[in-house]
């Protein structure tokens, strides 16, 4: 199968110039660089509506422009006026776009850049609605003041969003009907982060996502402490497992999860390990592997999302060598169909994907630290 691939935005600015700031500057500086404040963005969150057949945006912006859309039917980016409700700590949607069908809208959740020593001036993450038909974007409400949220998934049939917050990591709920929210307690220790990219519902409701263990005792919390967990959606108790993904080599311990893929018909898989496939056992949490599609690199595989074919799609690689790949959980294979390039350019590494149901994946590119990351249709 032949992959087309194309960028849908081009700014640039020098390698050298990346590496004269490589570990020196903090929040701060970056934020007062006009280059990167206002020249580089990079691709977190991807969500597509077949209502008015776009594609939404999370961006990570220094500069607080954090949501954008591509429109398929006119083929360009449209601003959807984020700057009406911006903070100016408001950093990036990271895995934070979601669609209600109660009531047609999609949501969105504020992730932060800044450190701790900004904690008392930030506000803290918002949950951010915005209403395609109308244009109507507003913030509803900031769950746990000063605290930003990583992931979030909704539970359409409850109402609920489950999220995560970093820094410091909480697993909070918030019920869109009525306003309120659950502090579910802390998912990490702080030895580590302990989080994975995103949160994902099985199919019995019940909300996956990683935990880290402490052992306070010991100075380092040990190479079994990556585990996974679930959330009950009646009693809202966590069940923190004693469960992960085994290494592929098969020594002791477990990798940290990347992402969580729910893939229907009951297949519930995670990533880890270099981009490696494993697929959960929804009772207990144990990871099957089954296998690293690019395992003589660096790699990661951060999303999957199902096609119109029944089979999974996302990128697969990372350091301006990615592919895409194709996963069929209806026997646990996959394929590499080809390069992430247009022309002589590269995709550095991918965050987030969406598909449409003609069949054309969207690839965010996020982190690349010598350009502003592109937006990539790969036609397949």
């Amino acid at each position: 199968m032949k992959v087309t691939a194309r960028k849908l935005r081009d700014v640039h600015y020098g390698t050298q110039w990346f590496d004269q700031v490589l570990d020196r500057w903090d929040y701060d500086q970056f934020k007062a660089d006009p280059t990167w404040r206002e020249g580089w963005v990079s691709f977190d969150s991807l969500y597509h509506h077949p209502a008015d057949d776009r594609v939404y945006l999370g961006v990570t912006s220094f500069a607080a422009d954090i949501f954008h859309a591509w429109d398929r039917r006119q083929q360009c980016f449209v601003d959807l006026g984020y700057a009406r409700v911006a903070d100016p700590f408001d950093a990036k949607f990271h895995r934070s776009l979601v669609h209600w069908p109660a009531d047609g809208c999609l949501y969105g959740a504020i992730a932060l850049l800044h450190d701790v020593d900004r904690y008392w001036e930030a506000p803290g993450g918002a949950i951010v609605r915005y209403e395609p038909a109308s244009g109507r974007l507003e913030k509803i409400a900031v769950p746990l003041p000063h605290l930003y949220i990583q992931s979030i998934c909704l539970d359409a049939e409850r109402g609920v969003l489950y999220g995560f917050t970093f820094t410091p990591e909480r697993l909070f709920a918030f019920d869109l009907r009525t306003g309120t929210t659950l502090d579910l307690g802390p998912i990490g220790s702080a030895l580590a982060m302990a989080q994975g990219e995103n949160i994902e519902l099985d199919a019995q409701g019940r909300a996956w996502f990683s935990w880290g263990a402490t052992r306070a005792w010991q100075s380092e919390p040990g190479v079994d402490s990556c585990r996974l967990a679930w959330l009950d959606p009646d009693t809202r108790r966590i069940a923190f497992l004693d469960a992960g993904l085994p290494w592929p080599d098969g020594r002791y311990g477990y990798a940290k999860v990347e992402g969580l893929f729910n893939l229907g018909r009951d297949h519930l898989y995670a990533s880890g390990a270099n981009g490696s496939l494993y697929r959960l056992d929804p009772d207990t949490g144990a990871g099957t592997f089954v296998g690293t599609p690019v395992a003589d690199r660096r790699s990661r595989l951060a999303s999957l999302r199902l096609g119109p074919d029944g089979c999974a799609y996302g990128v697969t690689g990372r350091d301006g060598h990615c592919e895409v790949l194709r996963f069929d959980p209806r026997h646990d294979t996959w394929q590499l169909l080809g390069p992430v390039t247009d022309g002589a350019e590269a995709c550095w590494q991918v965050h987030d994907v969406a598909i449409t149901p003609d069949g054309v994946l969207y690839a965010g590119e996020n982190d690349n630290p010598y350009r502003s990351g592109y937006l990539w249709e790969i036609q397949l």
